[in-house]
């Protein structure tokens, strides 16, 4: 089974899907993860902001980072191997990794918001 990295540019938090504007680009890509973590893919995403040793430890990542600056992020590794600088993989390079189809990488998160109105 592949194993896939994506090192993220500096977020204000893991996913990047927060704010007043999001980044499309971002919500697919956090779909295309949870969905494929959910389905049990090693597929890890690590922000620079909030794990900046995943940077340091990963040798190839940070070459990147001392050659290219951060304006190579994100970094994408499939088996330890870089197959993307400064872009994130589509979900038709995310389902040929993987063995399956861009439909099935579009679940989203559900989360249940309870609102206590002071009662």
């Amino acid at each position: 089974m592949k194993k896939v990295e994506i090192y993220d540019p500096a977020m204000c938090c893991s996913t990047g899907v927060c704010g007043p504007v999001v980044d499309p680009d971002l919500t697919r890509i956090a779909s295309a993860v949870y969905s494929l973590e959910k389905k049990g893919f090693t597929i890890a995403r690590y922000n620079l902001t909030s794990d900046p040793g995943a940077f340091v430890e990963n040798e190839i990542v940070n070459q990147v980072l001392v050659e290219k600056g951060p304006e190579a992020l994100p970094v994408v590794l499939v088996d330890g191997e870089i197959v993307k600088v400064a872009a994130y993989p589509t979900n038709e390079e995310l389902a040929e990794w993987f063995d399956t189809t861009p439909a099935d990488l579009q679940e989203k998160p559900r989360v249940r918001v309870s609102v206590n109105f002071g009662k």
